[in-house]
């Protein structure tokens, strides 16, 4: 059995060329034409799937060949493609760029060759002329088993700037058009976001500028000929259905409420995640943290990452709800927490301006946020004792991306009125943490390993983003846990 899935890689020679901006302006133009746009992102990064979801009002699902593996990979996109009239894939870095610098794992080009999809090379060809073609010819030729099959232009001056990108690139290769561009438009580029990031919500990312971008792309770029493309990729081979969680299958429902964080300070989770917790019989529960004075009723938490630093002084004056997690956690109730819900559980968020705000307070540490880059990059984790996610020896796959550490720190309740000033990064080594650690945490890049996932008695938090496809495990002990405690409870 195979299936015919119109799909399209929208990839860049380097990071910060466009891809982002082409794919909401190309999948917004769709939609606008009555089309439905499945969206995808190569890689671990949780925030262009955020631009996706606003472009299409839908979800964008990663694909990461390292933290899924090449069956999850194409069983996730078989079935979150299905019944789209054409997908579309946004690379991640440049084409190449992966998990190695001397092989294509991890990279876009290995999503593309799993999934047999044509590639749509974006280019920055601001100050460009005839340049264009030789640095397409390169990415074209580096890899014969990719098909490289159109080029869009990002940061065009002008209509006569965009035909001599076209002269030049069909003086070359004919068979390799560039099918148009988008103008360069400081007015409407995307906001600057915070430690390089933002998500789109409405305040970064209005609808009108939706809109701007799509007929940006209606009028710039030859959407029939990328959509020709799409369409001319070959069937896909029928997914392994093991590979893919089925949350409609799961003949376990109702075995559990799992409450997960979800507003302005804690919105990074792969939908993948999700789907395997509600696969496994757990309900899932938004609430949120800024604004809900009272947990939902539920039998486990989940707190994920984001940007808790940010909405600190918020976060701190919600004590009603603080109060309510350690009551939870004091009752045996399960906590897994990753990187902003991790230092959501500290005692205190120390921000740039030196300020310490109370948070949770069942970890013993505070969090510090740094003015330089502390964490980034694959990881790999295995559990050296029992935890909520199951026994010791468990394995799985994750990245790291943070700003801040932990130090140790007296309770937040006891912290002098004039805190001093926050620590520059280049302190000496802190003083042990008085923390469990649960983690052996092996870095991709390099091999280092490091001790982390800080457990105290039902509490897991960690710095580590996982990716639960790299296994299954993980997420079937977490709602196992929470089943435990709702037993208990009775």
């Amino acid at each position: 059995m195979s299936r015919a899935i119109p799909r399209l890689v929208v990839a860049g020679t380097a990071s910060g060329v466009g891809k982002t901006t082409a794919t909401v302006a190309i999948a917004r133009a769709l939609r606008a034409r009555g089309m439905r746009v499945a969206l995808f992102k190569c890689g671990p990064d949780y925030l262009d799937p955020t631009y996706h979801a606003r472009a299409v009002a839908g979800t964008s699902h990663n694909l990461d060949g390292w933290m899924m593996g090449r069956d999850a990979v194409l069983s996730t996109f078989a079935a979150e493609a299905a019944g789209a009239d054409v997908a579309l894939i946004e690379g991640v870095m440049g084409l190449f760029d992966g998990a190695s610098p001397t092989g294509e794992e991890g990279s876009t080009a290995e999503i593309a060759k799993w999934l047999e999809a044509p590639v749509a090379l974006v280019v920055d060809a601001s100050g460009m002329a005839r340049s264009v073609a030789a640095l397409v010819q390169g990415f074209a030729g580096f890899d014969p088993a990719l098909r490289v099959a159109a080029v869009v232009c990002n940061q065009v001056g002008s209509r006569g700037h965009l035909d001599i990108l076209r002269q030049a690139q069909a003086q070359v290769n004919r068979s390799l058009p560039v099918l148009g561009g988008l103008p360069r438009d400081e007015a409407q580029r995307f906001p600057e976001r915070h430690l390089g990031l933002r998500t789109a919500d409405e305040a970064a990312l209005p609808e009108e500028r939706l809109d701007h971008w799509g007929a940006q792309a209606e009028a710039w770029i030859g959407l029939d000929a990328l959509l020709e493309i799409a369409r001319a990729a070959p069937p896909l081979p029928a997914a392994d259905a093991a590979a893919t969680p089925d949350a409609a299958a799961g003949a376990q429902r109702g075995r559990a409420r799992i409450g997960v964080a979800f507003d302005e300070a804690f919105h990074f989770y792969y939908a993948d995640n999700l789907r395997r917790l509600e696969a496994a019989g757990a309900e899932l529960v938004r609430f949120s943290p800024i604004r809900d004075a009272r947990l939902p009723d539920v039998d486990a938490l989940y707190l994920g990452g984001g940007y808790p630093e940010v909405h600190a002084e918020r976060l701190a004056d919600n004590a009603a709800l603080r109060d309510e997690i350690r009551a939870f956690a004091g009752r045996g109730g399960p906590i897994y927490a990753e990187c902003g819900g991790l230092m959501y559980l500290t005692e205190a968020i120390r921000t740039l301006d030196g300020r310490a705000h109370a948070m949770v307070g069942l970890v013993p540490a505070e969090a510090v946020m740094c003015e330089k880059l502390q964490a980034l990059g694959y990881v790999e984790v295995e559990t050296q004792a029992r935890t909520i996610l199951g026994g010791a020896g468990l394995r799985f796959r994750g990245h790291q991306f943070r700003y801040s550490e932990l130090r140790p720190s007296q309770r937040a309740a006891t912290a002098p009125a004039e805190p001093p000033p926050a620590q520059a990064p280049s302190q000496p080594e802190h003083a042990p943490l008085p923390i469990e650690h649960a983690y052996s945490v092996r870095r991709r890049r390099g091999g280092q390993v490091t001790r982390e996932g800080y457990r105290a008695g039902s509490v897991l938090a960690s710095y580590v983003h996982a990716h639960w496809a790299s296994n299954p495990i993980v997420p079937e002990g977490l709602v196992a846990s929470a089943a435990a405690h709702k037993e208990r409870a009775r």
